[in-house]
């Protein structure tokens, strides 16, 4: 009996040491573990701040975690010496996780804490576009508006440097803070809209944008596809590091020819740009928009419903390749429901 209860334990135990061995071989992340004393009070803010200072998140209670890298553990290793100067202990060690949390689940933590610090610069930035109104043309408000667009750029690129995941929110962030940089150079703006290629150009393409599409993608290559490019491929590449071909034109990442631009998603700016007068795409771009920035600018009544059937679409396909098929289908019924109630 003794031997029959230890056996399906051997197996567990070999079982688990062998997920161990095959997924711990990668240690993809650092974990500072630190204890800190009660007084005084201000040092455990301080390295509190520090802590979110260099880009980490919460996994336990006293156990923060960044993706592993030469500059993450130099960052971990000054907070380190600074926690055991004030007292307190604190451990370092490299981590590949086999139970419980996924590496997916502690991407999507950091994912949400750099939304949360672009759109707090989004909104900065709105509120800063209606206080800097453009007839207000004197000297001392442009150098206001310089003033407070220097400041949101550099806060920007702050939160960019610990964006290790690229997190959404940065496209509308990035977008509002260059609409109001724009104003101070309106005449880049012209000349930028007037070097755009005709039509012509953007045709047989290969349109390259990042992995894991979601709504303002899908919707996006649809309207390629449909209207601006019927011979288009679509390539799907990580948000870092991507060097484009010459025959190929990026959308909905950073430095793409097409992005988001102040607070207009790349739909939006792909309608402007190719099919100004389409009145069926017009409440499309709007669902999108609203759905994409989540600013309720439309207040679409759809919205909620498209977002349920986007969400269900990639919650179920990983492949980019399905999501866009899944999601040209709900673009295409929506496309006749609109040009119908035009019509």
């Amino acid at each position: 009996m003794i031997q029959l209860f230890f056996q399906p334990l051997q197996l567990y135990l070999q079982d688990v040491k062998s997920r161990s061995m095959a997924q711990g071989r990668d240690t993809r992340w650092l974990l500072l573990i630190h204890q800190i004393p009660p007084k005084p009070d201000y040092f455990r803010v301080k390295i509190w701040r520090r802590l979110q200072r260099v880009g980490s998140v919460a996994i336990k209670n006293s156990v923060y975690a960044l993706p592993k890298s030469e500059q993450t553990l130099e960052d971990f290793q000054w907070i380190v010496r600074e926690i055991a100067e004030g007292g307190g202990d604190a451990s370092l060690c490299e981590a590949g996780f086999v139970e419980g949390l996924s590496d997916g689940q502690i991407e999507a933590l950091f994912r949400a804490a750099r939304d949360a610090d672009y759109a707090a610069i989004a909104d900065e930035a709105r509120a800063m576009s209606k206080k800097h109104h453009p007839r207000r043309a004197d000297e001392d408000a442009r150098s206001e508006l310089e003033t407070d667009a220097s400041r949101l750029r550099k806060r920007l690129a702050e939160v960019a440097a610990i964006d290790f995941f690229d997190a959404l929110g940065r496209q509308t962030a990035e977008g509002l803070v260059s609409s109001l940089e724009a104003r101070l150079r309106p005449a880049n703006s012209v000349e930028r809209r007037e070097s755009l290629k005709g039509l012509a150009e953007y045709r047989k393409r290969v349109w390259v944008t990042r992995k894991g599409i979601h709504i303002d993608r899908m919707g996006s290559a649809w309207l390629i596809k449909r209207f601006i490019d019927p011979d288009a491929k679509f390539k799907f590449v990580p948000a870092r590091g991507y060097v484009p071909g010459k025959s190929e034109i990026r959308f909905d990442m950073f430095d793409a020819e097409f992005k988001h631009e102040g607070d207009r998603c790349t739909f939006e700016i792909l309608c402007g740009r190719f099919v100004p007068s389409g009145a069926a795409l017009r409440p499309i771009a709007e669902i999108i928009h609203d759905i994409d920035l989540k600013d309720g600018k439309f207040e679409r009544a759809e919205a909620a419903g498209i977002d349920a059937l986007i969400t269900g679409v990639c919650a179920r396909h990983k492949d980019d390749d399905e999501r866009l098929r899944r999601g040209s289908a709900i673009f295409d019924d929506l496309f006749e429901s609109f040009s119908r109630r035009t019509r």
